[in-house]
């Protein structure tokens, strides 16, 4: 017979050193962050260029160029076509990729560090002469048009797309994915021209870290871009609108095995006093596996596979999100546990060992994070959007040491309330509408 071994306890927590950030704004605008990071010889690189989108209805044809634009703005320059920048990046030893959301256009990377030269050579010559050439844009075009609609069959898509316009109305973040009819409106010339008009250095922010020295990388960075110097001002997302509880929207998925649970609200911001708190509230309710929400709906009640609770940090305010998939036959049942466990976050205090235990969670979360190059180079991009900087990473793990049981109901109570929340259900209208309105006010769609 084998006997039980006592785990010893936790190892007290140290404060890491916090890495030297190289910052400086070049002639041309840009800011530079950069970090050195040795240990594998690789080069990190996160750009950010604002690139909002209007508010309105001249929100969507933006989506649809942006994301067009980001699609396509490898596939071509003045000096080289798609096939002779991927076996460039691939003699360089890198990777190099473009992404757009509604706050930015951003490019991710990274490459041997002796290659670093060429990298940001070829990154200045797609900022300043990305081609977008025909055929490369309608290829791309038509594929897109076909994801959207497989996206769109997905019943999770179909409930963010729907909780992100009840959220957010008339502000750019209502518009979560394009329609088909404004991706098959674009042309090149749509992408030549909102790339002219939106990629310019000022405001942007180019994050470097790795093994190499900052001083040389920002050398290497001002030589290599200087002839980025597009005059435009930049365009940044307005504050988004007060989030407010609304009424529960259920869309008709007929015929549905399962019902598509989300909700959002609000969230404090990283800067926010009260983030910590925040933080920790949401690793308790369904932010990670030891979760109370997981323990309920899914090891208890075996209701949902993965339920999961977060908190994101767009630029316009931050939100809270949270969603689960269920078996038809127990979306009300498993609707009132989570109703119960949010109810439970907002008027009754954590255990002491509950908050001890997502407190190390958190901690330790970050520690991992951002031990990579990939993971460091990607917070302090993140940070730097926000108007924050590297001395984050000290003060957030303080905060999260001095946040009592008290401060944690304190959060629970203004971010978990039900009525706060908007909740989203996709699922067999027919067969659920009945049972959800005796938990909710509901509205049909």
């Amino acid at each position: 017979m084998t006997t039980a071994r006592v785990l010893p306890p936790l190892a007290k927590h140290r404060v890491a050193k916090l890495p030297t950030v190289t910052d400086t704004v070049l002639d041309n605008g840009l800011r530079v962050l950069a970090v050195r990071r040795p240990g594998v010889p690789l080069v990190e690189l996160r750009l950010r260029v604002p690139f909002a989108a209007p508010s309105g209805k001249n929100g969507m044809p933006h989506v649809a160029r942006a994301t067009l634009l980001a699609d396509t703005l490898l596939s071509g320059t003045d000096r080289r076509d798609a096939k002779q920048i991927a076996v460039d990046l691939q003699t360089l030893g890198g990777q190099l990729s473009a992404s757009t959301d509604a706050d930015r256009l951003g490019f991710g990377g990274s490459v041997l560090s002796a290659g670093l030269p060429g990298l940001l050579h070829l990154l200045g010559e797609l900022l300043t002469s990305a081609s977008y050439p025909k055929r490369e844009v309608e290829g791309e075009r038509d594929r897109l048009v076909q994801e959207l609609a497989i996206n769109r069959s997905s019943a999770g898509v179909v409930a963010r797309e729907a909780l992100m316009a009840r959220m957010y109305g008339d502000h750019p973040y209502a518009v979560d994915l394009p329609t088909a009819a404004a991706v098959e409106a674009v042309r090149p010339k749509h992408l030549r021209a909102l790339h002219d008009a939106r990629i310019a250095p000022a405001g942007s922010v180019l994050t470097l870290v790795g093994d190499i020295s900052p001083a040389r990388a920002t050398a290497l960075v001002a030589k290599a871009l200087a002839g980025w110097t597009a005059q435009v001002t930049p365009v940044v997302t307005p504050p988004a609108p007060p989030q407010v509880g609304r009424t529960a929207l259920l869309i008709d998925r007929p015929g549905a095995v399962q019902t598509t649970l989300r909700f959002g609200g609000a969230a404090p911001s990283r800067e926010d006093p009260g983030f910590a708190s925040a933080v920790l509230a949401n690793l308790v309710f369904g932010g990670y596996f030891s979760s109370r929400w997981v323990a309920n709906i899914r090891e208890d009640k075996g209701y949902t596979y993965s339920p999961h609770s977060g908190i994101d940090h767009p630029p316009a305010g931050s939100r809270l999100s949270a969603g689960a998939d269920v078996a038809t036959g127990v979306t009300a049942p498993a609707l009132l546990e989570t109703l119960y466990e949010l109810g439970r976050m907002a008027t009754v205090p954590v255990d002491q060992a509950e908050l001890d235990m997502a407190r190390r969670y958190a901690i330790g979360t970050l520690a991992l994070g951002t031990a990579s190059q990939a993971g460091l180079a990607g917070l302090l991009s993140q940070l730097a959007s926000s108007g924050l900087g590297v001395q984050w990473l000290r003060d957030y793990p303080k905060a999260l040491g001095a946040v009592t049981v008290e401060d944690v109901l304190a959060a629970g109570a203004r971010w978990f309330s039900p009525s706060v929340l908007t909740p989203v259900f996709v699922g067999d209208t027919a067969v659920v509408a009945d049972s959800l309105r005796t938990l909710v006010e509901l509205e049909t769609s």
